[in-house]
């Protein structure tokens, strides 16, 4: 009798047996086309929003910070060697750098220019004096914007000062001083409220005594609302 388990061969693992080549390369090509289906047209449309928009935060929130800050001891160098020269002044026009703002509170490396005008070109490069601002010392209002989060965020901590902070102007004759008398994290109004510019905020009355008024983002992102602070004149220094 024969031996019917010697004769029958062994089953392979399926695993084992060789697949037809061409078969493989069938396979591979329909999987990569699967592939280019799905990252089709409409994905590297995504994909170069995605490279613009982190290039775009990157410039808004790193390198126009970087340039700003270039800018910024520039026109500070420039002022002092003009005042020290004892340049006759000049009639100043919008968008001249002519006076320089510091916070005792936020250290000694704090120090940033400060220019006539609000404008976009105007706050890429300092803190802008409103066209309504009194001259920084006298009788009125000197009102200022500036920046929170790009270009350097001159005011980038403007919410943390407190009552009795000081704000220093330094101009080509004087030193002046201010104190918060209204922290800006106490004042919300809308872009449009204007009343905070006015010669006394909140009133039509002829002012008697130098105030400050500072302005910034409340948001860390674009809104519609703006943080004040407001302070008056506590002591002059002349030259």
């Amino acid at each position: 009798m024969t031996d019917q388990s010697a004769e029958s061969p062994i089953e392979a693992d399926p695993a084992d047996v060789a697949e037809d080549p061409e078969q493989t390369a069938e396979r591979a090509e329909r999987a990569s086309s699967r592939r280019r289906k799905r990252f089709g047209p409409s994905g590297l449309v995504a994909l170069l929003l995605a490279l613009l928009v982190i290039g775009w935060l990157g410039w808004q929130f790193l390198v126009s910070g970087l340039v700003a800050r270039v800018h910024y001891q520039n026109q500070i160098d420039e002022l002092r060697t003009r005042w020290e020269a004892g340049e006759p002044p000049a009639p100043i026009e919008r968008g001249d750098a002519y006076a320089i703002l510091t916070v005792p509170e936020w250290g000694e490396g704090y120090a940033v220019p400060v220019l006539a005008g609000t404008r976009r070109q105007e706050l890429s490069r300092g803190v802008g004096a409103y066209a309504a601002a009194t001259p920084p010392g006298q009788i009125g209002n000197f009102s200022l914007a500036g920046y929170r989060t790009t270009h350097g965020s001159p005011f980038g901590k403007l919410l943390t000062l407190d009552e009795g902070d000081e704000v220093v102007i330094e101009t080509r004759d004087a030193v002046f001083t201010y104190v918060i008398d209204v922290p800006a994290r106490d004042v919300t109004v809308g872009a449009d409220d204007a009343w905070v510019l006015a010669p006394v905020p909140g009133t039509e009355d002829e002012p008697t005594r130098p105030t400050l008024t500072l302005t910034t983002s409340q948001d860390l992102v674009w809104s519609n609302d703006r943080s004040v602070a407001f302070g008056h004149l506590a002591g002059t220094r002349n030259k």
